[in-house]
């Protein structure tokens, strides 16, 4: 059977254009790669590109403690967007979810600010949750980092982080309870963990 015409230049102006396709789907390949990568004796490598991630919440002067902080601060919590998506579906983290503590300074002093607190420059503190089912106990782990751009190194499991967020988190262990778009959707999914509404029936109590 002949080609006509038509067929044939539809055929060639595919064929001319198909490098420009495959050039710019790259870049959505490269968006689906794992948020969270090691090093070879277990390191967590920097998470680069975290302050493009989808915000959470902030925190000042947060602390599980009795008594309060020694400086003024404020915590910016940030999610990798896949998770955050997968909660939005779900009410609850899927595998892979990363979650970045930002720590930084509070200032009062700048620019016409008369009143209240405003964000630094100085990061005070920086650690990542991970979660990743076949690598750690308990499916999350704890990373300390000295700044973003270098590694962050595995907190033990032992360590106090793990038993309080087990004991008190909202949901799958992390504290959805203090991320005010995240919560209402984990009270309709029905996922709040039995520790935190034991906590909230405590709370109600005292009031």
């Amino acid at each position: 059977m002949r080609l006509n015409r038509t067929t044939v230049l539809i055929a060639a102006l595919f064929a001319a254009s198909l490098p420009f396709l495959l050039h710019y789907a790259l870049p959505a390949q490269a968006a689906a790669e794992p948020a969270a990568a090691y090093a070879a004796n277990g390191d967590l490598l920097p998470v680069g590109n975290y302050r493009e991630w989808i915000y959470l919440t902030s925190g000042v002067d947060m602390s599980y403690a009795a008594k309060p902080a020694d400086v003024t601060t404020f915590d910016n919590v940030f999610v990798n967007p896949e998770a955050y998506h997968g909660f939005l579906a779900t009410g609850t983290w899927p595998d892979k979810t990363v979650l970045v503590l930002e720590v930084r300074e509070a200032k009062s002093k700048g620019s016409i600010n008369q009143h209240g607190h405003f964000q630094g420059m100085q990061l005070m503190g920086f650690e990542v949750h991970v979660k990743d089912e076949k690598r750690f106990p308990g499916g999350w782990a704890f990373f300390d980092f000295d700044s973003p751009e270098k590694r962050g190194t595995l907190i033990p499991q032992g360590a106090p982080c793990y038993s309080c967020h087990e004991a008190h988190a909202a949901v799958d262990t992390t504290f959805v309870q203090f991320y005010p778009t995240l919560l209402p959707i984990a009270e309709v999914k029905k996922t709040l963990s039995g520790a935190y509404l034991k906590d909230e029936a405590a709370a109600a109590q005292t009031k």
